[in-house]
Formats: C-alpha cells, structure tokens, sequence
C-alpha cells in the first residue's frame, strides 16, 4: 500500500507559515517522501498501517488549509505516468544573456 498526502496550506502570515513548515517535517518524519511539491508519499505495509497511519497524521493537520489523503496499492502507484512538457531553455549562465545595445 502507498498512503498519498496532497495539501494547500497558506501561508500569509508568520503563524502560517510555522505551521505549514511543522506540518511538513512531521509528513517527513514519519517517512513520508516528497514527489512534487505539497505531495508525500510512504509505503505502508497494509490497509490498515495505511489506516493507522492517516489516523495518526490527522492530529498533524494545521488549522486552516486543505489536507487530502488517498490509499493506493502498488499496482496502481506503478501506474503513475509522468507526463513532461518542453524543457525550458536556462540562457542565464550562457552567452545568449548578452544584449548588445
């Protein structure tokens, strides 16, 4: 099983952002492993450490925000397609950053 948390929090003010960032390293504490921003997962033996696991996290959620948690097996985690756009051209560290006036 993968247990997936997905979240938006705010982060406006100085409360926020501290809770955000709690929020955070308890997802990584707990062995949670980032694959884009504000989405974790962990591998969890079974439904129910996945179960567990979601129960525990919930004492973990910041006031405000949205926490979103999904249960995945293997087979569908495996079946993640990762769907890339054009890679952006970085012309800071070369010769094209030159304007000539």
């Amino acid at each position: 099983m993968r247990l997936m948390i997905m979240f938006d929090l705010p982060v406006d003010t100085a409360t926020d952002r501290k809770q955000y960032r709690q929020f955070r390293k308890d997802l990584i504490n707990e062995g949670f492993v980032m694959i884009q921003y504000s989405v974790y997962v962990r591998v969890c033996a079974s439904k129910k450490a996945a179960q567990l696991l979601e129960k525990r996290i919930k004492g973990y959620v910041p006031e405000y925000g949205v926490v979103q948690s999904l249960m995945l097996t293997e087979k569908q985690y495996n079946d993640m397609h990762f769907l890339l756009g054009e890679p952006v051209k970085d012309v800071r560290n070369t010769s094209d950053r030159t304007v000539i006036l």
